[in-house]
Parts: C-alpha cells; structure tokens; sequence
C-alpha cells in the first residue's frame, strides 16, 4: 500500500481527492494547511505529497523546497492554479516531479499519481522515521545524526520494520522475510536478533521501537 500526503486549503477539493484516492487503495493523510506536515512525515512512511502552491501560510513550492533543504526526499505533485509555463519551472525548480494545474481531470491525476510512485519505488534510496534515517544505498543507518553499526542480518531486519511501521509482523513472517534460504532459520533466531538489534538502536531503552506484542510477534512504533 502506497501512502499520500496532500495539501490543499479549499475543502472540497481535498475532499475530492482523499476520496478518489482512497477507492484507488491508498492510504491518504490529508491537511489544509501546513502545519502537521513535517510530523506526519516523521512518524509515517510517506510515499507521495500532493502540495497546493496556493495556501494561506507558505506558498506550497516554498514549503517544500525547505523539506528538501532538511533531507525530505518524497515524491512531489504540485496541484495549482498557477498555470503560466514561468511557475510550472519554478515548481520543477523547487524539488516538484509533476505539476498538474488546476481545473484538472482527475482520471488523468490518478495516472500521474500511478506513474509517479511507480517511478519512486524504483529510485527509494532513504527512509526516515522519528530520529532514524536508513540510507538503503549507502547501507548507513543514523539515530539522533549518530551513526550505528549493524550486521547484515540487522540491517535486513530492521528494514522489514521500517517498511512496516505499526503493523504486527509475526516471527514467521520475519523468518521468511529477513531469514529467507538462511541455514539459522528458526523461531530462536529471531528473538535473539530483535534482542540483539533493540540494543543497538536504543541502548538506554528509552524509544521503545521495538515492541512484543503477547502471542502475535513484534510491532515496530
């Protein structure tokens, strides 16, 4: 499941789109303004942000040209009024990978939408949830900007984690998702890797990433 953010400050047309794009099965957050956007995007893993260049608060290209300046790297469709080829440039200029003007066919948004995260999927490179950010193409992981060690395994598992935030995943799930042909395949392994990866992630035990859930598996949140 494909996750979007969208911004837009007249009501009916975010009501419009977390509609349509719901059907379409993914799963929306929706806002009319600004402020929400920067926690919602640490505590969810965003896929898409549909931004209204229009909105009371911050001209929405301005908003998301300081994401990008703090290290926020998803996908952008600026949905606008402002049709002159001068701003269509200038979203391009400011970290957009589609622009789509308003009035707009909505059958045609769902296919730039489609084609975008389709393309985004392919080029995913870093992940960030809270203080963690997981660089996929480099293999680095940082917590509060520290760098941390893992093994192979680790940095597997707890990929799976991060690709599933606040989801139960039971230890046969992990088995056959980390583990994989792995020869230390069993239920053992992997309580002894959770173990091994809480104390690497949260040392002082104060973030409590990782949680047992009795009789299910592990949730990570």
């Amino acid at each position: 499941m494909y996750n979007i953010l969208i911004v837009d400050d007249e009501k009916d047309i975010l009501d419009l789109l977390e509609y349509s794009l719901l059907q379409e099965g993914y799963k929306i957050f929706s806002f009319i303004d600004t402020k929400e956007v920067k926690e919602c995007l640490d505590n969810n893993e965003i896929d898409l942000i549909i931004m209204d260049r229009n909105l009371p608060s911050i001209e929405g290209s301005v908003f998301i040209s300081q994401l990008r300046q703090k290290g926020y790297n998803q996908a952008v469709i600026y949905l606008s009024a402002k049709d002159s080829h001068e701003n269509i440039l200038e979203g391009f200029d400011r970290g957009g990978d589609d622009y789509i003007t308003k009035p707009f066919n909505l059958d045609e948004l769902k296919a730039r939408v489609k084609a975008v995260l389709k393309r985004v999927k392919k080029d995913v490179e870093v992940l960030r949830y809270k203080d963690i950010v997981f660089d996929i193409s480099k293999s680095q992981l940082f917590i509060d900007n520290k760098p941390i060690e893992l093994t192979h395994l680790e940095k597997k598992l707890l990929l799976e984690f991060l690709r599933n935030v606040n989801k139960v995943l039971t230890r046969e799930v992990l088995l056959e998702n980390v583990w994989e042909d792995s020869f230390d395949k069993n239920i053992k392994s992997v309580n002894v890797a959770i173990n091994r990866l809480k104390e690497k992630i949260d040392p002082n035990k104060t973030k409590n990433y990782i949680k047992a859930i009795r009789g299910e598996g592990y949730m990570f949140c």
